[in-house]
């Protein structure tokens, strides 16, 4: 794995992670900073596409959409989820497009992805493959240093999976 990464002019260097989870309607992102031991909040939202529009418009409107925050936040990864979905077909094959244009858009600005699914990052942030939503947001806002819990379940995901890149990369000895 190559990692990136910003010189903050002292000896050691900061790293931007730009967390995604994926979906047609709503993509939460989340952008966080890692310097040693430390993760810092950087800002957190969400992609949205209006309901009614045609798959296509919705996914070039996830591309551009992506393609501003990458500008302005200037991430050194993408971190990304991996689909997993229970029974509905249907919704996973747009998710799984409205993933693809994310990897692609990542690939066009020559960022590392990394890819977790759901239960490496329950296991992350709380050492418990069955954690729910509520206990994940909580991790989110103590790690982060938040003040409250991100009202979109979808952003605070994107964070989450933002942390556990950078816990990832901690426990394999990447600086």
């Amino acid at each position: 794995m190559i990692m990136k990464k910003i010189s903050s002019g002292k000896k050691d260097s900061v790293t931007v992670i730009l967390g995604l989870d994926p979906g047609t309607a709503t993509t939460g992102w989340g952008v966080i900073s890692t310097h040693g031991d430390k993760n810092k909040y950087i800002a957190h939202g969400c992609i949205e596409t209006p309901a009614k529009t045609e798959l296509p418009l919705r996914l070039d409107s996830i591309a551009k959409q992506l393609t501003k925050l990458i500008r302005i936040y200037k991430p050194d990864l993408v971190s990304v989820e991996e689909i997993y979905f229970y029974s509905n077909t249907t919704t996973a094959i747009s998710v799984a497009q409205a993933r693809g244009v994310l990897l692609q858009i990542a690939a066009a600005h020559h960022l590392p992805v990394h890819s977790y699914t759901p239960l490496q990052v329950k296991q992350a942030l709380t050492g418990y493959g069955n954690a729910d939503k509520r206990q994940i947001q909580k991790m989110i806002t103590i790690v982060l240093g938040m003040e409250a819990v991100p009202a979109s379940d979808d952003a605070a995901d994107a964070l989450a999976i933002a942390v556990t890149c950078a816990h990832s990369f901690k426990l394999e000895g990447i600086k």
